[in-house]
């Protein structure tokens, strides 16, 4: 693909998967720059990274990040730039509104708010003649007040929203006071889907898959992102993937929450056009790179073993497996799964995880929020305006 033979920059420094794909490109033999806001994430510690950039808060100062990107980009004679984070809202919106130097391994920033939005992408997927769970704009009290008598039966959640944040499942109808749905800040009302979740990780070129991991999180950090990830295989969730990035004519990366219910339907629930945990089980660099930015037919899994974060099992699957006395799983899990920062000969960011908490945890301290939203606090997207 274009841009792919010279110097790739992955932005999102911060997480495991921007990690994770510099070492697959790195192996494949391409020269990976490195660029996030914060001071030490853990990537900028792989020898697979030539050079780490630290940006401007996209969320706080878009401009100066913009400025900041197209430099680096002329600095670095970078070719492509492959987003792994929110930060993909911030850099599509400078490549609409400037000429970029280098491709952006994303789709265009009105394709991207339409399926981050979580009426927006059900709608979508209902286009595409996917069968999907009742799923209602809420953008008043009156709204609200419509399904009230039916909140046992419903999901609550805001528009815009990440790690399961601020989600109400099936609350009484008093819980529902707490929540003030606005024009400029929706929420939906979804049915609520009882099954087997699965989460899917995808790469697309022009709507043709190139890569995709289908998983369940059995541990996450509080309800929201998972930790401990396992492979599944799932017809129907493939040939709904399939159909969704060649119904839209997706590039990039792109990540599903499904349910499969008893009876075999897999259905929607929302979608993250970013990178995503399921990029674990992909540990051959060669065939990875040749089927994402060459011409190779699509990649499979290589990968077959539970896949974990030791230190957020320990932050939080441990007091999660305590309370639900399931300390017995608990263990047997640290037992099966795979450290997924571990990698031959590259072992400084496990090391490099606690500056890169101790980080994040004086931005949750100063700001008052938790670890989590602290640890997308300056990347975040909450729509256009």
């Amino acid at each position: 693909m274009p841009g792919a033979d010279g110097t790739i920059l992955i932005t999102g420094a911060r997480a495991p998967v921007a990690l994770h794909l510099a070492r697959l490109l790195h192996g494949a033999g391409h020269r990976v720059i490195l660029a996030d806001t914060p001071a030490r994430p853990i990537a900028a510690a792989s020898k697979a990274v030539s050079r780490y950039h630290r940006l401007p808060p996209p969320r706080f100062e878009p401009q100066a990040y913009a400025d900041a990107v197209e430099a680096l980009i002329l600095a670095e004679a970078i070719g492509l730039v492959i987003p792994t984070c929110e930060e993909v809202f911030h850099l599509a919106l400078a490549w609409r509104d400037r000429a970029m130097p280098a491709k952006l391994f994303a789709p265009d920033i009105e394709l991207l708010a339409q399926v981050h939005n979580k009426h927006g992408f059900i709608r979508l997927a209902a286009r595409l003649g996917l069968t999907v769970p009742e799923t209602m704009m809420l953008s008043s009290r009156d709204d609200i007040e419509a399904v009230r008598e039916r909140s046992r039966t419903l999901v609550f959640k805001p528009v815009w929203s990440r790690f399961a944040s601020h989600v109400l499942l099936r609350p009484p109808p008093q819980a529902l006071d707490t929540i003030a749905p606005s024009s400029a800040m929706p929420w939906v009302a979804q049915r609520f889907v009882d099954g087997e979740e699965i989460s899917a990780y995808a790469v697309a070129r022009e709507g043709r898959l190139k890569a995709l991991a289908l998983y369940r999180s059995l541990y996450r950090a509080g309800k929201g992102a998972g930790i401990f990830f396992e492979r599944v295989e799932d017809d129907a969730a493939r040939d709904l993937v399939e159909r969704i990035v060649a119904g839209i004519m997706w590039t990039g990366q792109i990540s599903f929450d499904l349910m499969r219910e008893p009876s075999g339907l897999v259905l929607p629930l929302e979608c993250n056009p970013r990178a995503v945990s399921g990029l674990h089980f992909f540990r051959d660099p060669a065939r990875f790179a040749d089927a994402v930015l060459g011409d190779a037919r699509e990649v499979t899994p290589d990968v077959t073993v539970p896949q974990t974060v030791r230190l957020a099992m320990w932050i939080y699957g441990l007091p999660a497996a305590l309370r639900s006395g399931g300390f017995g799983r608990f263990r047997q899990a640290m037992q099966e799964g795979q450290e997924l920062l571990d990698w031959f000969g590259d072992s400084a960011p496990v090391r490099a995880q606690w500056p890169a908490l101790a980080e994040i945890a004086r931005v949750a301290l100063r700001e008052r929020i938790s670890l989590q939203a602290a640890s997308t606090r300056d990347i975040e997207w909450n729509g256009p305006g």
